[in-house]
């Protein structure tokens, strides 16, 4: 792993590529969804792009949590960061409360946005019908990642199809705010995830840890196991001699992102003609799992025995990111007249 703290000389190496930004809520460790529809890809983003990579712990605070358990699930989820590869020395990894432009950028922005642009985002229908009482921060949500986007004038988002309205709003608030006070946000663009919508266990909702329907990246061998065996499967294979189909089966989908694709058309055809049970099936596919992120368990055990040196890179990356922010927003600033004190006579009198 990269010396903590570096990053020196980035801006240099950042010349003439695009930016690119995108955060995770911290819920405490990845799991296989986190990874397959963002992580994976995240990784891979950072090779090619000036990467901002945030854990969006003000985001957070609009769902249930807890003052004790949020800087544990914010840690744990720094360790699942690095520990599949998100490079220091390549991207910028920080704590979005530590950059309070965030907010300040988000409140500017609630000017040019109109309610209604808002009511009609799916998440919040959805999200706001199973509650009594709606927080404003859920209303409000979509603004706050507008300002995570455009704070550091990201041309680029690596998004999840369920975020691309979002996304849009985004590219909305920008020309809005332009047209008005003149031309400085970017409109960026998605950057689909190839893996589509992760599956939980369940096989029918998203992977999500509120669902209990997760895999752990860093869970041990014997804890996927377990884990795996409660998938669903194909709902009309009741014995194990049955004909299967692996089109509709959620375990054969997963096969397709951790088994090794020579042995694919095993799977499936051994599905298909009942000669293999579920029960091997999953087996199978829990081993590949524990194989594909053995790495990065040995990676994370190490962070964790040195917390410092997570907490490093999470210090250098919001100093790397309140410089850029602090850009954007003297120029917001300056663009929208909010610099009073350029106004000022040496007299101290106003113009």
């Amino acid at each position: 792993m990269a010396e903590q703290g570096a990053g020196e000389g980035r801006e240099d190496r950042a010349e003439g590529r695009g930016r690119v930004f995108s955060g995770m809520q911290p819920s405490g460790e990845a799991h296989i969804g986190n990874y397959l529809g963002a992580l994976r890809q995240w990784v891979e983003l950072q090779e090619r792009y000036e990467c901002f990579f945030c854990i969006v712990d003000e985001h957070a605070i609009t769902g249930e949590f807890t003052p004790a358990e949020l800087p544990e699930r914010v840690f744990d989820l720094a360790v699942s960061f690095l520990a599949v590869g998100l490079d220091p020395e390549r991207s910028t990894i920080f704590v979005q409360s530590d950059v309070a432009e965030h907010v300040r950028l988000a409140w500017i922005f609630n000017s040019v946005t109109p309610v209604g642009d808002l009511e009609r985002m799916t998440q919040y229908k959805d999200k706001s019908s199973r509650r009594e009482s709606v927080p404003a921060g859920l209303l409000n949500y979509p603004i706050l990642q507008a300002a995570d986007i455009l704070l550091y004038r990201a041309g680029h988002v690596p998004v999840g199809e369920d975020q691309i309205q979002h996304l849009e709003l985004a590219r909305e608030i920008a020309r809005r705010w332009n047209g008005r006070f003149g031309d400085l946000f970017p409109e960026p663009e998605a950057i689909l995830s190839p893996a589509g919508r992760i599956l939980g266990l369940d096989g029918a909702a998203k992977m999500s840890k509120s669902m209990g329907n997760t895999v752990g990246i860093l869970d041990e061998p014997e804890a996927i196991q377990a884990r795996v065996r409660t998938a669903v499967t194909d709902p009309q294979r009741i014995r194990r001699d049955d004909p299967g189909r692996p089109e509709v089966c959620n375990v054969f989908t997963l096969h397709q992102h951790f088994t090794p694709a020579e042995q694919i058309p095993d799977i499936a055809a051994q599905c298909r003609g009942g000669t293999r049970g579920c029960v091997e099936c999953k087996q199978i596919l829990a081993e590949h799992i524990g194989d594909h992120f053995a790495e990065a368990r040995a990676r994370a055990s190490e962070l964790k025995a040195h917390p410092d040196r997570v907490l490093a890179v999470l210090d250098a990356g919001a100093e790397r990111a309140r410089r850029e922010a602090r850009k954007t927003m003297d120029a917001v600033r300056e663009q929208m007249g909010m610099v009073w004190r350029k106004r000022l006579q040496p007299t101290g009198d106003l113009r």
